[in-house]
């Protein structure tokens, strides 16, 4: 089977050759750790991945060239991003978001927006608090805007038909960006203070997502949608799940019609947090995978497999912390999730989140051979 193939076959309950590997990703500071270990110093991010396949005697499946779409469902143009104070220890940086927000100089300023290590960020104000910044931000999302779609967007669809290797794109969901745009306390207080003023933003992100989607939906045949939420505390949803239904329900089974509608099979959601009273509500708007699925926020995916049944797919789901303690630990909580899932399919297990750096390169070496042996890459 090819990576696509395996990918669709394996999330999709059918009878893949093999279960994806994909052990899960380390940040930068992992990475860090990583070379003091063992890994070689010389190795970039991308690399790491292709040293571990050489330590584990996997041999790697090449795919043809990839290409990607380079569509963008981010704000045109930015705001310009620059250090509004320097002090104590502490950069205070306006971001190309439009937020002012507060970051230890022990990293660089534009961490602030990036993913690539585990870090304490602090929020002191939002680009929209009220209806007039509203007017302004809409400004910054027309579908149409130049650049959104590359110039050969057409010829790059064309190509991407005969792809051997999976094509997902990536939204924010209505939580996520209206949190982007009003901060989250700022929202949870809209929605009872001002719900007429969020529901405008709700219509508007939709549609907007919309707009760009259905550009992309209507001229390739995609593997995945994938929203980004986020939306769950270690023990309960950020929002009550009445709340969900009022204000992100409708958008959902709006999406995953849109999706369903260009062919495109899987419809996933990423939220950190405890999503036990989310996962109902995702299957009743037609999304059919999530992750990462942490368990250190209560989530067994064991359980909620004997609950929902092939409904729903997961990618993630095994323990950290279980990873990070090695031996017969780490092999317990692997086998735990591992051995129940995938006798019925729906499930690419991997780390519960982003590799932290107390998983050190030996635990993980050993980990990812116990992964490669269960989903029978040796």
């Amino acid at each position: 089977m090819t990576e696509r193939e395996r990918f669709l076959e394996t999330l999709l309950f059918g009878k893949p050759d093999k279960i994806p590997f994909d052990p899960g990703w380390p940040r930068e500071s992992t990475l860090a750790a990583w070379h003091k270990q063992g890994l070689p110093e010389w190795k970039s991010f991308d690399e790491n991945y292709e040293v571990l396949l050489e330590i584990l005697e996997i041999e790697p499946e090449p795919t043809n060239p990839k290409i990607s779409l380079d569509v963008s469902f981010q704000m045109m143009p930015a705001f310009k991003e620059e250090v509004l104070e320097h002090k104590d220890g502490h950069f205070i940086v306006r971001d190309w978001m439009g937020a002012i927000t507060e970051i230890s100089d022990e990293y660089d300023y534009t961490y602030i927006r990036s993913a690539k290590d585990f870090v304490t960020r602090k929020w002191h104000k939002f680009p929209v608090e009220n209806e007039k910044d509203w007017e302004e931000m809409k400004k910054k999302y027309n579908p149409d805007t130049e650049g959104r779609f590359p110039e050969d967007f057409e010829e790059r669809c064309k190509k991407l038909e005969k792809r051997d290797y999976i094509l997902s794109i990536n939204i924010n969901g209505l939580f996520w960006q209206l949190r982007e745009w009003c901060g989250f306390e700022n929202l949870c207080i809209l929605m009872v203070e001002k719900p007429d003023f969020v529901q405008e933003m709700v219509n508007f992100w939709t549609e907007f997502v919309s707009k760009v989607m259905e550009r992309i939906l209507e001229r390739v045949q995609m593997d995945s949608v994938w929203i980004s939420e986020d939306m769950a505390y270690k023990g309960y949803s950020m929002i009550s799940p009445k709340m969900v239904r009022k204000f992100l329900l409708p958008t959902w089974k709006r999406w995953a019609s849109e999706v369903k509608e260009g062919s495109c099979p899987i419809f996933d959601m990423d939220s950190d947090g405890y999503i036990g009273e989310l996962i109902p509500i995702w299957i009743e708007a037609g999304i059919n995978c999530c992750d990462p699925m942490e368990v250190a926020a209560g989530n067994d995916i064991v359980k909620y497999r004997e609950i929902y049944g092939n409904k729903m797919a997961y990618q993630g789901g095994i323990d950290k912390r279980a990873i990070a303690k090695g031996g017969k630990v780490m092999e317990k909580e692997v086998l735990r999730v591992v051995h129940p899932l995938l006798k019925d399919g729906g499930f690419i297990p991997g780390c519960d989140h982003g590799v932290p750096s107390d998983i050190s390169w030996q635990n993980y070496v050993e980990y990812s051979r116990l992964l490669a042996k269960l989903t029978g890459w040796l």
